[in-house]
């Protein structure tokens, strides 16, 4: 999942081809080309790895291969990688690589997500949300990280993490580089920062992940929220075959089953909201995770936020399709940091349900800002309009610049330090835009 830098790094590989070659490149702005070639193998041998284990208790799929070969990483700077692997025959395959920070006084520190990858990852044909025969019953409750990602191999990353890491190094502001699962198990990355940024699809959280960030919240750092339905499941993280914190797990709706269902009530692996220990994320985030799947348009409600400055927004304007396709709101009935400002509060449909996704600002009592998007697609619409857009619902460039500009503003503003001590303060209008609604 990541490294620090000049520390050895191995590869698990299985191939048909007679041979393939590794390429590693750092995600960045580099004057617009976007990534930077940091490094290459020579030619290594290919070969078919064995099948991989299958841990019925769990449904875990684990490919416990012998390493195909190892590399080291000194000289590479911290960042977003990607590692490219080109067999002979010109098929490729991806694998992210986090040079990860070690300090992050003074700096924006960027968290990646590879908990949530994985719990999505199908490799093997088993993830957390459906098994071999696709049904949700069949899926695993605890998932590998000894095992490729599928498809490509760095789908999360590419739609919901990339576009970022290019815009805040084109920005210049100074960055720190980690994990979730490095930040559970350290939090001395984020001493000092001026601000931390969620990505554009985080679900997956440790408690310690989530104590981490709240006391730096607490001390003073931002915090930015650039997806929605984030810090929603709560997971532990357990040993692999021969190395701690390999596995995710998360029983979901199985939670009787969790081994740590009346021992260890806070450690269950379901949602943060739910019993034996309920805990909703919105505490931290300001909203609260509300649908799937949706598509709407975002609706500006506080044109005049500092947030927005530069964008030439009005009251009421909307932004197609950037709402989707899960979305947070603020919703009263749970816990909700005060003072806080609803920025966008746009009317949608979920399931037949009528509803809104709403953007929120907050301070904390230390001076913390705290900006929640409340839609999953504002990473992608850092993209959209453009040959990278892939997926990118049907946004245009006009949302592209919306989104790039209220990005800009939030990582300039965080990144000089506790947002109350230079910004305006949040104005509540909860209960005028929520008072007939629930």
């Amino acid at each position: 999942m990541s490294v620090t830098p000049g520390e050895e790094c191995g590869l698990y590989v299985s191939t048909t081809a007679s041979s393939f070659r590794v390429s590693a490149f750092r995600v960045g702005w580099y004057g617009g080309t976007q990534a930077r070639l940091v490094w290459s193998s020579k030619p290594v041998r290919g070969r078919a790895q064995p099948e991989p284990r299958f841990l019925p208790d769990t449904r875990t799929v684990r490919a416990d291969w012998p390493r195909t070969l190892t590399f080291g990483t000194a000289g590479w700077p911290e960042g977003a990688y990607l590692l490219r692997l080109e067999a002979d025959s010109g098929h490729q395959r991806y694998i992210p690589l986090i040079v990860r920070s070690a300090q992050g006084t003074g700096r924006t520190v960027l968290i990646h997500a590879p908990a949530t990858w994985q719990a999505y990852n199908r490799w093997g044909g088993y993830s957390l949300y459906a098994g071999a025969s696709g049904a949700y019953a069949t899926r695993s409750l605890a998932v590998s990280f000894d095992r490729p990602y599928d498809a490509d191999g760095a789908e999360k990353f590419m739609v919901y993490e990339r576009a970022a890491v290019v815009l805040a190094e084109r920005l210049g502001i100074p960055l720190a580089y980690t994990t979730g699962m490095d930040m559970h198990r350290d939090p001395e990355v984020l001493r000092g920062a001026t601000a931390v940024v969620c990505l554009g699809h985080d679900e997956y959280w440790t408690p310690e992940q989530r104590r981490h960030v709240t006391q730096a919240r607490d001390a003073g750092t931002n915090v930015v929220f650039l997806g929605a339905n984030t810090c929603f499941r709560r997971v532990r993280i357990e040993q692999g075959r021969t190395q701690p914190d390999r596995t995710v797990v998360c029983y979901k709706s199985s939670v009787g089953a969790d081994p740590f269902y009346t021992t260890k009530p806070a450690l269950v692996t379901t949602d943060f909201r739910q019993a034996p220990a309920p805990d909703p994320e919105s505490s931290l985030t300001g909203v609260l995770y509300e649908g799937y799947p949706t598509d709407a348009p975002y609706v500006v409600h506080a044109a005049d936020h500092w947030l927005y400055e530069g964008t030439g927004v009005r009251p009421g304007d909307g932004f197609a399709h950037l709402v989707g396709v899960e979305y947070d709101r603020v919703t009263p009935a749970a816990p909700v940091p005060e003072p806080l400002e609803i920025t966008a509060h746009s009317p949608l449909v979920c399931g037949g349900r009528r509803s809104h996704s709403d953007s929120a600002y907050y301070t904390a009592a230390g001076g913390a800002g705290v900006f929640a998007t409340g839609t999953m697609r504002w990473v992608e619409a850092l993209m959209a309009g453009t040959p990278d857009g892939g997926r990118d619902h049907g946004m245009d460039a006009r949302t592209r610049a919306f989104v790039t500009r209220t990005t800009e503003n939030a990582l300039r503003a965080f990144a000089q330090g506790p947002a109350a001590h230079h910004r305006p303060a949040a104005r509540p209008n909860t209960s005028e835009l929520y008072k007939t609604r629930t």
